[in-house]
């Protein structure tokens, strides 16, 4: 359980890493909702939290990590990444589980992993119609993590 909940958070902050290197558009923030309600509030952010794992289930390069998981698990990893990007964007949850370092501790996360999760991601992303400003905004917010999760 705790491996692939530490999966599913890498290829979040994987891609966070790759929109976080993208141009920003020059509108002000101010004048935007926030990226929580961009994104459908909680339910599409779970939306395109279940879109993101079915990706990862479906893709041989990370399934590995998934296979073997119960649907109570899979669930539970589901409701932890949700609450961890609702946190992310500015929405009313708490993510209440492990920091990343801690999380992914002994996985052993390569270069390769991280970049098929963020791919994963942004196909979830895109799916759900997420606007370009707002994917580069949520892949910038999880970015970041991408330290502690890579080669822990």
């Amino acid at each position: 359980m705790r491996r692939t909940l530490g999966w599913g958070l890498l290829v979040v902050f994987v891609a966070m890493g790759l929109g976080a290197c993208a141009g920003r558009d020059s509108a002000p923030a101010s004048s935007m909702p926030s990226l929580y309600k961009r994104l459908g509030g909680r339910e599409g952010i779970a939306i395109v939290v279940g879109d993101f794992t079915a990706n990862m289930a479906a893709d041989p390069r990370v399934n590995e990590r998934f296979k073997g998981l119960k649907p109570a698990e899979v669930e539970k990893f589901k409701s932890t990444l949700a609450d961890q990007i609702c946190d992310a964007t500015g929405g009313p949850c708490s993510y209440l589980g492990k920091d990343m370092k801690a999380a992914h501790e002994g996985m052993r996360i390569t270069e390769a992993e991280w970049n098929a999760t963020v791919e994963n991601l942004v196909k979830a992303l895109d799916k759900n119609n997420v606007d370009a400003r707002s994917k580069q905004e949520l892949l910038g917010a999880l970015g970041p993590m991408k330290k502690d999760i890579v080669g822990q």
